[in-house]
């Protein structure tokens, strides 16, 4: 009986899906990448180069048995993927694990970990030498970088705006005030209910001094500014419609099972999928322990029984620096605002570096 599993994409769904059917299958990982990214580190990797080689590691250690490909998917139908290089891999299971892409530098743009190491190296080059920063984008991602630039520049003017009128909404009021609380500490001045009446004349990362007005009428004088939002699903190679029809945004469609809909053996998880929560790497990785116990049991012959709930309760960790930020957890009573101090004992300390260190093997 054969038994091939193709995973394709090697992030932080794919590849944890790939590693627990590596044992039990013929897993064939497709990841154009040298090396895995882990993009919640990537924030500290621009601010500190000496650090950035941290959040690379290389998938040679991944599995023991099967392979990793470092190809792109340029079509998928139910038998198998064909490869950006036209090579066609038959598949017994496919799991659609290729994520969403983001701005740079909260996830690199180039596949090549050196090229990306390159990429850090100059923009942090351009960051250290301004004084005043400029972040559009109020969200998560933006809110993490100006606390990172606080955390090794603390005399950098920092300024962060969103037409959004909240931080953070649907959370915790007391998560928000204290959010509030430290950037008002940090000296990140943050600028709500506004937006740009248009972009810089430079681009996002590229040191220049300019000024700008708000949609608000107030005149802001940057030396270099960063672009914080824009997430984009990794989706090009289902356009064809040959597995799927995507939805009005552009997911997959999958069941409970994280079956892709109307197909058994198809799974997908992570970002790409249209389960009802926020795309975070930790449901990823969730998604994928579910895929695999229901591929190991249709391999078994049995039927796949395990089922994926999204939590009816937001959480978040979102690191302010080493040792800040705010967050928000499962609790008894639903959910409940953490400390700075378990922030940072959970991501902020090391950005789950250690995790995946495990993850990836020894070095």
């Amino acid at each position: 009986m054969s038994r091939k599993v193709v995973v394709i994409g090697g992030g932080y769904g794919g590849s944890a899906a790939a590693k627990a059917l590596d044992a039990d299958a013929d897993v064939v990982l497709v990841e154009p990448r040298d090396a895995f990214v882990n993009a919640a580190a990537s924030l500290r990797a621009l601010v500190r180069p000496d650090w950035a080689p941290a959040m690379f590691f290389p998938y040679d250690k991944l599995l023991a048995r099967g392979t990793v490909l470092h190809d792109r998917a340029a079509s998928v139908d139910p038998g198998g993927v064909t490869l950006a290089s036209g090579r066609r891999i038959e598949a017994d299971h496919l799991v659609l694990a290729t994520g969403s892409g983001y701005t740079y530098p909260a996830k690199p743009a180039a596949d090549s970990a050196e090229e990306a190491l390159d990429d850090l190296r100059r923009t942090h080059k351009e960051l250290a030498d301004a004084g005043r920063v400029l972040i559009a984008g109020a969200g998560p991602v933006g809110l993490e970088l100006a606390g990172e630039i606080k955390a090794v520049w603390p005399g950098k003017d920092v300024t962060v705006l969103d037409p959004a009128e909240r931080l953070l909404p649907g959370f915790r009021p007391e998560v928000r005030q204290d959010l509030h609380r430290q950037l008002d500490a940090a000296g990140i001045r943050l600028r709500l209910g506004t937006g740009l009446s248009a972009p810089p004349p430079t681009g996002p990362g590229q040191a220049g001094t300019f000024t700008v007005t708000t949609t608000g009428g107030e005149e802001i004088t940057a030396d270099i500014w960063f672009r914080a939002y824009g997430v984009r699903l990794n989706n090009g190679y289902l356009a064809d419609g040959r597995l799927t029809a995507l939805t009005a945004r552009g997911e997959v469609p999958v069941t409970e099972t994280l079956n892709v809909r109307g197909h058994d053996h198809v799974y997908a998880v992570g970002d790409l999928t249209d389960v009802a929560e926020a795309k975070m790497a930790g449901y990823a990785m969730r998604h994928a322990e579910v895929v695999a116990r229901n591929i190991r049991a249709q391999l078994c012959g049995e039927r796949p029984a395990a089922g994926y709930r999204p939590s009816p309760e937001p959480t978040i960790l979102l690191p302010l620096g080493p040792h800040g930020g705010v967050g928000q957890l499962p609790a008894a009573d639903g959910s409940a605002a953490v400390p700075a101090t378990t922030v940072a004992e959970y991501k902020g300390a090391d950005l789950f570096t250690g995790r995946f260190a495990e993850h990836f093997g020894p070095a």
